[in-house]
């Protein structure tokens, strides 16, 4: 008898944008006043969220993912600058320094045998790689889309590399107060809340923008149609 195909579980955008970004943000504007939570307490239990959520979500995909990893850390060290109260240039730097290492561990991988790039661009679960690469083997056009699959992996490195300055940026202008004040907290709350929107939807949509210029050079390359690139839901 046949084991049964074990079901796939794909996290919510929604209930990540609540845990990871909303809830947080909520706690540090409205709870760190010393009538509530107070200034450490307040930064401990929004940091709980995003941080218990990313290794919940470790732990159910059962996948060591780097990028997730590295996300973790980061919620890590957001406490330790608030707790140790450090300047706030330092929030600014940290903000800096996660697309920036992503990018960076992006581009290295390219001269590996594992480049991450594929895995976000040419995606076997997105991509009918296979047949992708029979068509182009058939036309002679596999070089001429390899070329074009590294200007793409340069493109991506590059929006890494963007979110990394514009984090800086919107830190060090809207976060100014000392660690371990009300204020820091409700800033390091706003920045949360508004970083989605300014930094992480512009980036994303870049991102679309270079898969999507990426998936028009396969059709051109392979001359397949849309739906015979994709793995489209049955």
């Amino acid at each position: 008898m046949n084991n049964p195909s074990p079901v796939t579980t794909k996290s919510n955008p929604l209930i990540d944008l609540v845990i990871s970004i909303i809830i947080p943000s909520l706690i540090l504007m409205k709870l760190s006043g010393d009538d509530w939570l107070g200034t450490t307490y307040a930064l401990l239990v929004a940091l709980a969220f995003p941080f218990f959520y990313g290794v919940y979500e470790l732990v159910l995909h059962k996948k060591f993912n780097i990028i997730s990893m590295l996300g973790i850390v980061s919620v890590l060290l957001t406490g330790g600058i608030g707790i140790l109260e450090l300047e706030p240039k330092w929030l600014a730097i940290k903000e800096a320094a996660v697309p920036l290492v992503i990018g960076l561990i992006v581009l290295g991988s390219m001269r590996t045998k594992y480049p991450l790039v594929k895995k976000i661009l040419y995606n076997p679960k997105i991509i009918n790689i296979v047949r992708v690469d029979e068509a182009m083997k058939a036309k002679g056009t596999r070089e001429e889309f390899e070329r074009r699959f590294t200007k793409a992996s340069y493109l991506l490195c590059g929006t890494f590399f963007f979110s990394a300055i514009l984090n800086y940026i919107l830190a060090r202008m809207i976060v100014i107060s000392p660690a371990g004040t009300s204020a820091f907290n409700e800033e390091l709350g706003h920045l949360t809340l508004v970083s989605y929107p300014v930094i992480a939807l512009p980036s994303t949509i870049m991102m679309m923008g270079i898969l999507f210029w990426l998936i028009r050079s396969i059709g051109k390359l392979s001359d397949l149609k849309l739906e015979e690139i994709l793995l489209l839901p049955e």
